[in-house]
């Protein structure tokens, strides 16, 4: 029988510092996701009856020795993910409690109420603050109905009686179309009649607007003046692999976390490098 175990460990001789900029904040999510990855690969491998993920905590983060007291916001990221259940954001990244300000919502959209989510802990958390996350992943949901939606218009009806749902898929639909023409750029106009069309441009549309709403988000920080200490970077957590994929211009096959585009041209960059990525021709077939 093989075990796997992921421990919350407490060492009183190690303390678990916190980022004190952005990039060391983006580094250790980095190494944090490439840790879990790893985690997986071994157990896929068979070789060990035992693999042993250990996340090193301070109790205190959760009330414990405290005295009593509640303990203190004081998260060195804030991550804004999709609430598909599959992406388990504070494992993807090998972290504890109190290390991550978390908001998720399907399709990861950039709504006005989660916009003021992050806005709280850019404003209010600002001492421990370095970093803001926009995380998709890869077969979305809420992004497969939108391309849905554009495949197949006529099913838009569907949801005329439910405008919870019109309101995610109506958010994600630019996002879809811009993809869509990118793909026919890339690949000629005959690509949407291509056996893995739909899953190439659902995964297209899963980067697009990740970066978009990272530079949305970088957008709302020189807003606030907080870019000195803050900076915003997006990713796509590809289920298949654990690895967090975030292509960027004259780049598809990156890995980690990536800066979004500064202009439209960088967005035009961003978005051929991603169609010509190996991932994406794959999923074309």
């Amino acid at each position: 029988m093989r075990i796997v175990e992921i421990v919350y460990r407490y060492d009183a001789d190690e303390e678990r510092r916190r980022p004190e900029d952005a990039r060391s904040a983006r580094e250790r999510l980095e190494r944090g996701n490439l840790d879990f990855a790893r985690l997986v690969e071994r157990v896929d491998s068979g070789d060990e009856p035992l693999v042993q993920q250990v996340v090193h905590v301070d109790p205190r983060e959760l009330g414990v020795r405290s005295g009593g007291e509640a303990p203190r916001q004081r998260p060195f990221a804030a991550v804004l993910g999709c609430a598909d259940a599959r992406v388990p954001i504070e494992l993807v990244f090998h972290e504890g409690p109190n290390d991550l300000f978390v908001v998720r919502v399907a399709g990861n959209v950039l709504g006005p109420d989660i916009l003021g989510s992050l806005r709280y802990a850019i404003e209010h958390l600002s001492d421990s603050l370095r970093l803001v996350v926009v995380l998709g992943h890869s077969g979305c949901g809420a992004i497969g109905a939108a391309v849905d939606t554009f495949l197949r218009p006529a099913g838009y009806l569907d949801l005329a009686d439910q405008h919870d749902l019109r309101g995610i898929v109506d958010g994600l639909l630019a996002t879809v179309l811009i993809a869509a023409r990118v793909l026919s750029v890339v690949y000629g106009p005959g690509v949407e009649s291509r056996a893995g069309y739909r899953a190439a441009l659902t995964e297209l549309s899963v980067v697009f607007n990740a970066a978009l709403g990272a530079f949305t988000v970088r957008k709302e920080l020189e807003r606030l003046h907080a870019e000195a200490m803050l900076s915003a970077v997006y990713g796509a957590y590809v289920l298949d692999t654990r690895q967090i994929w975030a292509p960027g211009p004259g780049d598809g096959e990156r890995h980690g976390l990536g800066d979004p585009p500064a202009d439209l041209g960088g967005f035009r960059e961003l978005a051929r490098a991603t169609a010509e990525s190996a991932r994406i021709r794959a999923l074309l077939g």
